[in-house]
């Protein structure tokens, strides 16, 4: 155990997180979505898995520690609804006010169509999967630079 760590924040994520640099996205996704061939191909090669967390408890942890990019225009990025793409489901409202408060500034997320998040996620540096059912649980998350 460590002194103010949320003990969520697994050694393995701890190492994914610290390994990052700035620029990077970090894919944060629900239960549903096809994380391990996702991860495969990420710089890091690697999956992580929360069971038992809801999208809001694991964000919450870890942007205790994570620097949101403050560079990017879109340093949030979700998977926008197939059936609706204006529609904002409950749990990106709910992860969404999980990053405003870690970074003290209103967020507007970038919406991607489902092949694009796909593809942008595949990109990424390493996918956190959550436990969480509820659809559309799906985030990139640029980290910043400590300042």
């Amino acid at each position: 155990m460590l002194k103010s760590i949320d003990p969520i924040l697994t050694p393995d994520l701890l190492w994914l997180l610290a390994s990052m640099g700035h620029g990077d996205d970090l894919v944060v996704v629900d239960a549903n979505h096809p994380a391990t061939h996702i991860a495969r191909s990420t710089s890091s090669q690697r999956l992580i898995q929360l069971p038992g967390l809801t999208m809001e408890t694991a964000v919450r942890a870890i942007m205790s520690v994570y620097p949101l990019d403050d560079f990017d225009p879109d340093p949030v990025r979700v998977m926008a609804p197939v059936d609706d793409p204006d529609r904002v489901p409950d749990v990106q409202r709910a992860v969404l006010a999980e990053i405003e408060r870690a970074s003290g500034s209103p967020v507007s997320p970038g919406k991607l169509a489902r092949a694009d998040f796909y593809r942008a996620a595949a990109a990424g540096f390493g996918v956190v999967q959550v436990g969480d059912i509820r659809g559309y649980g799906c985030f990139l998350i640029r980290k910043g630079v400590i300042s």
